[in-house]
């Protein structure tokens, strides 16, 4: 079957396909099938992104719910994480509507239980229950427009951090089609910061913070230079995921923001999956829980440790597992990923310094992110089972590379410990149809010396080029 056809698939980030294939029919059927498998409290809180498809996905979401006895409240166009925020205030379940960071031509939809995300386990239910029909002779639920969340969002951190904590920083705002593009100029703005937006967009633009793509990193770096900022800040098209550029234009990698976030934030216990730097052991927490990759499992091990936890993952995605003490407000929890928390505890740790000087005293450790695009899991999943099953194939891979096996991780994907320090790990993606590759070094030359050998000979591999 040609990639281009495969079939929506569903797991634990949501539903994610084809917009061609994300008919009325299928959106209706995971939105019964979700109802019946999990609580949804309230009300159903439904939101999304500016992808030229969301709206209509979303009034079928509206649609399919009503039809079923439940009460709607429709969000509008507003962040991931601004809608799991006002759903867990009013009680209620959500939806949003989102294809993350993928191109527009996909779409899909992430569920949340009144709790949060949902689980493995309502995963596994949500599948059980597809095919029901309707239930027989439900009134019809009503259906509200819910204009605050967006405002509710901003003041969370305008009212934590306090107005001038951001004054005299000079901060650039790389919009694009971000649906959390209105907050992020509210928030610094009401911090302080004197504000530039630069790209914005009409148009949708598939921006990946975990591995931004060379064009776009180019134009940051001079949009930083040429209007002299102290950094730039943006996320992804739900605005789940921050990007975080330096002084000099240089991109700080999300994990990265990540720890320093957690140390802003007096955790304890550190929660973030093996593909993230490992820096973090270097750091002092408590406790440094590696698991999986995907936030469910980084939930899951969250919630287990209890106390002052917070999780990451290596795209900078930040879960805040306690209400931790801002410094003129408290900042409650949200166990979701979060693009807005880890940019501010960043912004608000360099006290007027430097990003980079801020950034150089963490650990010393590098690591890098990027992938093959179109890449079919019938042509990944074979490949990473050969390579993972057979010793002679890993040491072929890793001949063309120039480094030699110390250890392996299967934790996720296939993780191998370099003989002499360093890590290449090879993962295909969980929600779309690429191939991740996550190099670890000491510097960041070699770091970037092992990713683009280990691209190239992927390509080679799965491409044939």
């Amino acid at each position: 079957m040609a990639l281009t056809e495969a079939a929506p698939k569903f797991g634990t980030s949501g539903l994610r396909g084809l917009v061609s294939q994300l008919t009325e029919a299928l959106i209706a059927d995971y939105t019964r099938a979700f109802i019946a498998a999990c609580p949804v409290g309230t009300a159903l809180y439904l939101g999304c992104d500016l992808r030229p498809s969301s709206p209509q996905i979303m009034g079928w979401v509206a649609a399919a719910a009503q039809a079923d006895g439940v009460d709607v409240v429709l969000c509008g166009a507003l962040p991931t994480p601004a809608l799991a925020l006002i759903s867990r205030q009013g009680g209620g379940a959500a939806v949003m509507v989102t294809g993350s960071h993928i191109p527009a031509d996909r779409n899909g939809l992430k569920f949340y239980t009144p709790t949060g995300e949902i689980t493995k386990a309502d995963e596994a239910a949500i599948l059980a229950h597809l095919g029901r029909p309707f239930r027989p002779h439900a009134p019809a639920g009503q259906l509200r427009p819910e204009a605050m969340g967006n405002a509710a969002y901003i003041h969370r951190y305008v009212s934590a951090l306090g107005a001038g904590v951001l004054s005299g920083r000079r901060i650039g705002v790389y919009s694009h089609s971000a649906v959390g593009r209105k907050a992020m100029l509210a928030v610094l703005s009401g911090l302080g910061a004197e504000v530039l937006e630069l790209g914005h967009s009409e148009t949708f633009i598939p921006v990946d913070t975990e591995a931004v793509d060379p064009q776009v990193a180019r134009q940051i770096s001079a949009w930083v230079q040429e209007h002299r900022l102290d950094a730039l800040i943006s996320t992804d098209g739900d605005s789940d995921r921050p990007l975080l550029a330096d002084e000099a234009g240089r991109i700080v990698a999300g994990d990265i923001l990540g720890q320093i976030a957690a140390q802003a934030l007096g955790a304890e216990t550190v929660v973030t999956p093996v593909s993230s730097n490992s820096g973090v052991m270097q750091k002092g927490f408590r406790q440094v829980i590696r698991t999986r990759i995907g936030s469910p499992f980084v939930i899951a091990a969250m919630e287990e440790a209890g106390g002052r936890v917070v999780g990451y993952e290596a795209n900078g995605g930040f879960l805040l597992g306690f209400d931790a003490q801002g410094p003129q407000a408290q900042i409650s929890a949200l166990p979701t990923r979060d693009f807005m928390l880890p940019l501010l505890m960043v912004l608000q740790a360099a006290k007027g310094r430097p990003i980079s000087q801020l950034v150089a005293a963490e650990p010393p450790v590098v690591t890098l992110s990027d992938r093959l695009q179109e890449i079919s899991p019938a042509l990944s999943q074979p490949f990473l089972a050969r390579l993972t099953a057979s010793p002679a194939a890993r040491a072929e891979f890793l001949a063309d590379l120039g480094v030699a096996e110390e250890t392996v991780d299967l934790t996720d994907g296939l993780r191998i410990n370099l003989r002499g320090g360093g890590v290449v790990h090879l993962r295909p993606s969980g929600n779309a149809p690429e191939f991740r590759l996550y190099t670890e070094a000491a510097d960041a030359e070699t770091a970037a010396a092992l990713m683009q050998r280990g691209l190239s000979a992927l390509r080679q591999v799965l491409v044939g080029v």
